[in-house]
């Protein structure tokens, strides 16, 4: 019968998400707060019409959530769904092939099917939108078979920094037996994957101080530190010639797996040559010592996101800079916490600075790293519902990536996160050109309404 159903209605789910992705929600902007406002409003329109009978936009200190809840019986579970609507800014939008707020389906090698391309069509809100519909099947097919909850936001894109807010001041409503979040992948259409854990993040941003004011580089050339060239020199030197990171006590905390861990994670599929096709580059670069997977898994990383100072525009403006500028982001794994590293990073960074340059570290958003255990009730519903989707038992990973949310979710709901999501490594999010493959928008979708009865079933066998 559900099957059924979104066979039935599969253009009009496509359309709805494309009118979604048609929104500029880039929450990072503020001159698009209107367009973040309008996505929520679209959002809580289309939950309520899927079937959830109360739903509100609750206003934060920042961008609004979109809160909506169905309670067929408080003795029945709760699965509370998080998700989020606003996007990355599309920059630089000269590198996209079609504009990245007019969605449009082409077909890749990838994708023989058709991928919708278009900013926040894989992150997060093509992936969001699999649980609004999935619900809309539970409910209009009369299988729903537990209480749902959903908590959708508008600032996971900046660091989610009003959810805790949010938390704090509505946890009474937020009782729930597992959070369910679709904002990771899978390795391939072929072979699925449940993630099972999530570095966490410093991001920092520094800013290196020279002269009072800019300088004219032929009078001024040769006596005066540049604040340019001390920022690389500075950044240059954070690792050493093994790729390892060079701030004093880094690697103090972090996790350390034992071979027969790290030889479970080997047996994923993975091939050096097609990576290095993928992104365009003649060989791979990081700590040694350790492969490809675990280097953007199980290890910690250090990454200039961005650099800038002096004189960008058109043609030649001989000058010294006043200051030099960089945007940092840590990667952490288990055990690493983001305050102290942050501390750590700042130390270190001020510590390294050259005579005639002073140095500014402003801390910005970060979070703590999560591994989820595979033998819950969580786990065993989302690895039988993709199994049945895809016809193949999920293999479990770990992502290189950061949701900050999902250790703050447990802290403060003492509730698991399930990270069971569709994209794939080659869906080019936070870059230009954007998309979502239409196989892992409908197959997401069909296995979100097997999670329901498989959990259910779980809970009351444990």
């Amino acid at each position: 019968m559900s099957k059924a159903y979104l066979e039935q209605n599969k253009q009009r789910f496509l359309d709805e998400l494309i009118e979604l992705l048609k929104i500029p929600s880039i929450s990072a902007d503020s001159a698009y707060a209107k367009d973040v406002r309008k996505a929520a409003e679209m959002l809580a329109k289309r939950v309520g019409e899927a079937g959830i009978p109360t739903v509100e936009i609750v206003d934060t200190p920042g961008h609004p959530i979109v809160y909506g809840e169905k309670i067929i019986d408080p003795d029945l579970p709760t699965v509370l769904v998080y998700g989020h609507y606003d996007v990355q800014p599309p920059d630089p939008v000269d590198l996209w092939d079609s504009p990245p707020f007019e969605p449009v389906i082409k077909k890749t090698d990838i994708h023989p099917d058709g991928a919708i391309f278009a900013r926040g069509a894989c992150d997060d809100k093509g992936q969001m939108y699999m649980h609004v519909k999935a619900l809309e099947i539970l409910n209009q097919t009369n299988s729903l078979p537990c209480n749902v909850k959903l908590m959708i936001e508008g600032e996971e894109e900046v660091g989610s920094v009003n959810l805790a807010w949010f938390l704090k001041n509505h946890k009474s409503r937020l009782g729930c037996d597992v959070i369910l979040i679709s904002d990771t992948g899978i390795i391939a259409n072929d072979t699925p994957s449940v993630c099972v854990g999530l570095r966490g993040l410093s991001y920092v941003e520094v800013e290196v101080t020279g002269p009072n004011r800019d300088l004219h580089s032929g009078l001024y050339g040769g006596a005066v530190a540049n604040p340019l060239n001390m920022l690389a020199k500075m950044i240059a030197s954070l690792h050493n010639e093994k790729g390892q990171i060079t701030v004093k006590g880094f690697y103090d905390d972090v996790e350390v797996l034992s071979d027969d861990m790290r030889a479970e994670m080997a047996k994923a599929p993975f091939s050096l040559e097609r990576y290095k096709n993928s992104i365009g580059i003649p060989a791979v670069f990081g700590e040694e010592g350790f492969s490809v997977n675990e280097r953007t898994s199980i290890r910690p990383t250090l990454d200039v996101n961005g650099m800038w100072g002096g004189y960008i525009g058109e043609g030649a403006k001989t000058v010294i800079p006043s200051k030099a500028y960089a945007k940092i982001s840590m990667r952490l794994v288990p055990f690493q916490d983001p305050e102290k590293i942050t501390q750590l990073f700042t130390d270190h960074f001020k510590s390294i600075a050259p005579e005639g340059v002073t140095v500014k570290v402003t801390p910005h958003h970060g979070g703590m790293p999560y591994v989820a255990p595979t033998d819950t009730p969580g786990y065993q519903a989302a690895s039988d519902a993709m199994e049945a989707a895809y016809g193949k038992k999920p293999i479990p990973v770990r992502s290189g990536g950061s949701i900050p949310i999902v250790s703050l979710f447990e802290h403060e709901l003492g509730a698991k996160s399930i990270l069971m999501g569709f994209g794939l490594d080659s869906d080019a999010i936070h870059s230009p050109n954007e998309h979502y493959g239409l196989f892992n928008y409908f197959t997401g979708i069909e296995t979100i309404t097997r999670f329901y009865p498989n959990f259910v079933k779980y809970n009351r066998e444990g």
